[in-house]
């Protein structure tokens, strides 16, 4: 949230929390009001003053320096996946948690550290965070039991959730001009884009001449100068007028979560028949449906509930939710099929995985120009049914798939995803009034961070339940062979006789690429359902056809 946000609560709790207009306000909440605005204006206008062009885009560089990492962080790890089952040797669920624990927390805490980093300074939090991301990552290498290291990736995404807001708010702050700051959130965009696409390449790197504990060290002497410049350059600023911090509402949103997506792994590792899943299913629902209800009713929410009546704001959002799920699981999941079903090297995973990180990269920066001679609605829908068409063609994998359907695949899911990514961030903002578009924005970015988890629980969930009942263990062997995981399957057939062994490792590849066939063939279903909807939801207004910079 920025600075407009004391504008907001001033506009909708100033009257008792009845949300009217400005217009209904009495005399003296106008007045409040106009000087928040006037407060607002010196603001922006010291900052455009203050400082210079090149102090600008600097800042810009760290920012999206930031951004870049928090996003390869969420892709980087699949490719270290199977050294790490080998090392520490986790149990199928365990092995899910490694992968999203990080993703789950950070989604879980966005809007909390956002609402925080209005209160202490955004600058602060932001460089505090990128300080306790760069020890984290240090202490994730050397972690010595599955454990350890699920915890430290949730700290991580603890403090991954202190970097993301402040990015945003800090760019909407420091470019007041229009046309700079469409660029700046471009830029911004495409590294998120170009992070997911980073991630496995330079993880695959990597993997090729160090341990797995490289893919988390790495990030430290990044780190080191990204905290140092950013202290330099970067502004600080915070709502002088933030309003209470409600701890309940934290509490309910991280509990909701978790307990939602501990209910899906548990379920996909034990089946359906246990009560403690349901009961945390029910529990975790139910945890949600009290925080919704208690942010309607709040002056300062978390999430600002009523945005989502505005059609276009939630069909973006919604985009950008379903996108970040179909791309998050791709890209996780199959670093682990080109590793240990097709036998790639982590780097040459890697590279292959690269037309992604292309191709998304280079639709963000287009996106503008794209949606000036169309329209956002055209570009969303246009871009989500991409994704959904690069689904449907990954739900025909096979052991044997040709390296050229598989890139044009993956260009296609870049192309969408690139495109979607820009938008809708624009839609989104743009979407509502001026003083709630810092409550937008979070919104925006808990989505796409919530929809990554999302994407890995998803599709681990429908992966490891086929997987399990589907694989066919040779007669002689025990019937639980190799059924926890394909990366235990293939530990366990080195060492049994060469013909059993190629036999339990031909059947437990089938059954991970019968898993991850459905996998992809629902997510496309999905995505799109997801582009007929917004095509109907992000319908043209006369002051949606705004001027998109060129890039």
């Amino acid at each position: 949230m920025d600075d407009r946000g004391a504008v907001r609560a001033v506009d909708q709790c100033g009257a008792g929390g009845s949300g009217r207009p400005p217009g209904h306000l009495g005399h003296r909440h106008g007045d409040r009001a106009n000087l928040a605005r006037r407060d607002r204006s010196r603001g922006v206008t010291l900052v455009s003053q203050l400082y210079s062009p090149v102090r600008r885009w600097t800042a810009l560089g760290v920012l999206a320096l930031a951004t870049l990492l928090v996003m390869i962080e969420i892709t980087a790890l699949a490719l270290a996946m199977p050294y790490i089952a080998a090392d520490l040797r986790p149990e199928a669920t365990a092995e899910l948690w490694i992968g999203d624990a990080y993703a789950f927390m950070m989604a879980g805490t966005l809007v909390t550290m956002g609402t925080l980093a209005d209160r202490v300074g955004r600058k602060k939090l932001l460089l505090l965070g990128a300080t306790c991301f760069g020890l984290l990552s240090f202490a994730a290498a050397f972690a010595p039991t599955a454990g350890v290291l699920i915890a430290v990736r949730a700290l991580m995404g603890l403090a991954a959730a202190t970097l993301m807001p402040p990015t945003l708010s800090l760019i909407r702050n420091i470019f007041t001009d229009p046309r700079e700051r469409v660029v700046a959130m471009g830029v911004w965009a495409a590294m998120i884009s170009a992070g997911m696409g980073i991630g496995p390449l330079a993880s695959g790197v990597l993997l090729e001449h160090f341990w797995w504990g490289s893919v988390f060290l790495i990030k430290v002497p990044v780190i080191v100068p990204l905290v140092i410049v950013g202290a330099l350059v970067i502004p600080e600023s915070r709502n002088p007028a933030p309003g209470p911090w409600d701890l309940p509402s934290v509490a309910l949103s991280i509990v909701g979560i978790v307990g939602v997506v501990y209910a899906m792994k548990q379920i996909a590792s034990y089946g359906v028949g246990q009560p403690v899943e349901w009961a945390a299913a029910v529990g975790g629902i139910g945890v949600l449906m009290l925080f919704a209800r208690r942010q309607r009713r709040l002056c300062t929410p978390l999430i600002d509930i009523a945005l989502f009546a505005k059609p276009r704001f939630s069909g973006a959002v919604l985009a950008n939710v379903l996108t970040a799920i179909g791309i998050t699981g791709v890209v996780y999941f199959i670093a682990q099929y080109l590793q240990m079903v097709q036998g790639a090297t982590p780097l040459s995973a890697g590279l292959q995985q690269l037309p992604m990180a292309v191709c998304a990269l280079l639709a963000s920066l287009l996106a503008g120009r794209i949606a000036t001679h169309t329209s956002a609605r055209a570009v969303v829908s246009g871009a989500v049914g991409l994704v959904g068409l690069g689904l449907a063609g990954l739900a025909a994998l096979s052991a044997g798939m040709p390296y050229v359907v598989l890139a044009v695949l993956l260009g296609l899911l870049g192309i969408g995803m690139g495109l979607a990514s820009a938008v809708t961030t624009d839609v989104i903002v743009t979407s509502v009034r001026k003083e709630e578009a810092g409550a937008a924005s979070a919104i925006s970015e808990t989505g796409f961070e919530l929809g990554a988890a999302l994407g890995i629980a998803i599709f681990g969930t429908i992966l490891t339940a086929t997987y399990r009942g589907t694989l066919t263990v040779p007669v002689g062997l025990h019937p639980d062979t190799g059924r926890d995981s394909l990366g235990n399957a293939l530990a366990e057939a080195a060492n049994l006789p060469a013909g059993v062994g190629e036999q339990l490792t031909s059947a437990a590849r089938d059954a991970y690429i019968s898993g991850l066939q459905l996998a992809h063939a629902v997510s496309a279903v999905l995505l799109f359902g997801c582009a007929a909807a917004c095509w109907f939801m992000l319908r043209d207004r006369v002051s949606e056809r705004r001027s998109y910079p060129r890039r």
